[in-house]
Order: structure tokens, then C-alpha cells, then sequence
């Protein structure tokens, strides 16, 4: 029964880090699973889903507040992969200054079209505790008329249903969505660092966050080779050689206020005498 989420959660692990070039590489339950970056395309933000609430909402409702947004694909009845993916970012966004429903919302999306809002509202639940900070920008929510398959689609996120088991077999990722609903960042497996998520929302956010974020995401860029932010030496030098001049403006003009007071306390000397 767990063959199946065993074989996924390695794949998940493995697949970012090497490419296949022969077919018979791929496990059969594999076979065309796989996400296909579609960065800088819109989602179509008219797609209707369940929420946990048990009425019909459409996407852009998750947009309308202009933050980005976190997105994640997978099924709530998921025995590894999903909930692995879950654990890793509520681990994440716990150590984020940020908070959920402040600076940017999150929206989890059941592929399965045989879960209900009821399962979906369980899930909340349950994430909820396990964020430790009160929230209303955390949605759960449930397939309806097949629209699941068609955003995994417009995302890039390819599952399989393995009619044996019941289990889908699928990628780990979650995605980082502009407030307009432009795919902005892909980030891959089961464990994420915060940084990553922090730089993902600012360069998602635009001019919508303040100098000081935006400022975190001057210093780093996204290396698609590493799967992370790294350091952009060359904005680091920029910034050390203005603090540089900074440092040095200040030591000369702190020169030049001591010898303009003593030059004047001279002055007043001589002139009492």
C-alpha cells in the first residue's frame, strides 16, 4: 500500500537534483509526473474550488489584498509525500518574521476530487495548531468541476493516480504566487529554509513590502542550479564599498566638526585675552 508514497517521496528528492535520460530509468508509477516550471504566466484566478467553509469560492478571492500568496498542490489523504511537503513549510513560516494573513496568504489545494470540504477543514485545523500563531490567511481547500487538474496544469505540477492503490504519485513543491497571480518562484522538496521563502515572497511582493525586505532580496539571488538563494557577490561588494564610504565620510566629517571647534575655541581665546 505505501509502495507507491515510498517511491514518490525518493523521486522528490531525487528528480531536482539529476535529470533522467533514459526512459527506462523512470519507474512505471512515475511516468510522466513531473513539474515543468511556467514561470512569469498568470493563473486563471477565475477558478472556483470548495473551501473549508463548504461553499464555492473562486481564487481570486486568495488574491484580492495585494500579497503574494503560497500555493501548495497535493490531496489531504496523502499517506507521506503531502504531508511531508506541509510539515516542512509550517516549520518554515513559523521562523518567518512575516506572518501569515499580514504580509502574505496561503492556499492548499486538494487534486483528489473525491475529498471534501470536510477533510479540507480538518487539515486546516490540525495546520493551524501547528503554525502557533493566529491566522485567518491560511486556506484549505477541495477540487470542484475538475478545476484542480486544469491550475496543476497552468502550473506545471504533473500527478498520476495509481488506480490500484488510490494513491497519486506526485513531485514535492510549493509555489510562490505575485498578487496579480504570476508564478514567481518554484521552490522543491519536503524541507525549506526560511531565507528562501522570506527572499520568494519579497521578489514575489514587488514594491508591496518595505526597504528593508527588499533590501534582504538586493543582497541574494536565485540560483536555479542550487535550488536556493545565494549570495550575489557582486551586490555584496557594491554595498561594502558604499558602507565603506559611508564609514570613511563619517570619520572625515567627524575630523572636520572636532577641528572647526577647536580652530573656533582659539578664537574665543585670543579674543578674551
Amino acid at each position: 500500500m505505501l509502495r507507491l508514497a515510498w517511491i514518490t517521496a525518493l523521486a522528490a528528492a531525487v528528480l531536482p537534483l539529476c535529470a533522467q535520460t533514459a526512459d527506462e530509468r523512470t519507474p512505471r508509477e512515475l511516468e510522466g509526473v513531473a513539474i515543468t516550471e511556467h514561470l512569469g504566466q498568470k493563473i486563471d484566478l477565475g477558478l472556483k474550488f470548495v473551501a473549508e467553509d463548504g461553499y464555492s469560492h473562486e481564487l481570486r478571492e486568495y488574491f484580492s489584498k495585494g500579497k503574494p500568496v503560497i500555493l501548495n498542490l497535493g490531496y489531504y489523504s496523502c499517506p507521506m509525500l503531502c504531508n511531508l511537503v506541509l510539515n516542512g513549510q509550517t516549520d518554515a513560516l513559523r521562523k518567518l518574521p512575516l506572518t501569515i494573513g499580514n504580509e502574505f496568504e496561503v492556499v492548499t489545494i486538494s487534486i483528489d476530487p473525491t475529498e471534501n470540504y470536510g477533510l479540507a477543514n480538518n487539515k486546516k485545523a490540525a495546520y493551524l495548531a501547528s503554525y502557533e500563531r493566529p491566522t485567518s490567511g491560511w486556506h484549505f481547500l477541495s477540487d470542484q468541476d475538475g478545476n484542480a487538474a486544469k491550475l496543476a496544469s497552468e502550473i506545471g505540477f504533473g500527478y498520476k493516480l495509481d488506480p490500484k492503490t488510490g494513491q497519486y504519485a506526485h513531485a514535492a513543491a510549493i509555489y510562490v504566487l505575485s498578487p496579480e497571480g504570476m508564478i514567481s518562484r518554484y521552490l522543491y522538496g519536503v524541507k525549506f529554509k526560511p531565507l528562501d521563502i522570506r527572499l520568494a515572497l519579497t521578489e514575489a511582493a514587488g514594491e508591496r513590502y518595505g526597504v528593508g525586505e527588499r533590501l534582504l532580496l538586493y543582497c541574494f539571488h536565485y540560483d536555479p542550479a542550487a535550488q536556493s538563494y545565494v549570495p550575489f557577490a557582486r551586490n555584496f561588494m557594491r554595498m561594502s564599498g558604499v558602507a565603506a564610504l559611508g564609514f570613511f565620510g563619517f570619520l572625515l566629517l567627524r575630523l572636520w566638526l572636532r577641528e572647526r571647534r577647536a580652530l573656533y575655541a582659539n578664537r574665543q581665546m585670543v579674543t578674551a585675552k
